[in-house]
């Protein structure tokens, strides 16, 4: 387990998710993007979407896939955030992106994408991450900028209707492209 020791959020651990975390995992991504326990981060859809962000199911098919990796971070052994992080030739893609919403702000959700873009050179030799975001998301999307990461203009319809990735509340959500180098 890797592990780093900072003042805002104690001793941390990243290590690959197991299906005995699903009970843990599903709970924390909806946290982070969900109902009113979501308001309490800045990473909130409360307001564009309601319902599910994952189920057990989903969360479970991450974990087995062999193209896949969750990564699960602990903060002092309790498990505080996670991403998805799958093998797409020569990229990489980051999502299912969670942090307890009490703990965003405090600077994890950084460390934690920077050792997800490490790992990912790492075990497959990318050249990019890549993730998709809601293209409202201004404020999400200018954090990822931040880190170095680019919006393509290329978009994909959100899928309405399918209430697996949740309930619209506007009709303009469609997802974004944003792409890293990390040679």
């Amino acid at each position: 387990m890797d592990t780093a020791t900072s003042h805002e959020t104690g001793r941390i651990g990243y290590r690959d998710a197991v299906p005995e975390d699903v009970p843990v995992l599903v709970p924390l991504v909806e946290s982070a993007y969900r109902g009113d326990s979501s308001r309490a981060g800045w990473t909130t859809e409360a307001d564009i979407l309601q319902g599910q962000r994952t189920d057990a199911e989903g969360v479970a098919a991450v974990i087995t896939d062999p193209r896949s990796r969750l990564m699960v971070v602990e903060r002092d052994g309790e498990v505080v955030a996670c991403c998805q992080l799958e093998h797409r030739g020569e990229a990489a893609y980051f999502g299912m992106f969670a942090v307890r919403p009490e703990l965003q702000g405090t600077g994890l959700g950084k460390r934690i994408i920077a050792e997800a873009e490490r790992r990912v050179r790492e075990l497959w030799d990318v050249r990019e991450m890549h993730m998709t975001v809601i293209s409202v998301r201004e404020e999400l999307i200018a954090w990822y900028e931040r880190r170095g990461y680019r919006r393509t203009g290329r978009t994909t319809p959100f899928p309405y209707g399918d209430e697996r990735f949740g309930v619209p509340q506007r009709d303009d959500l469609e997802f974004e492209l944003l792409v890293k180098p990390l040679v």
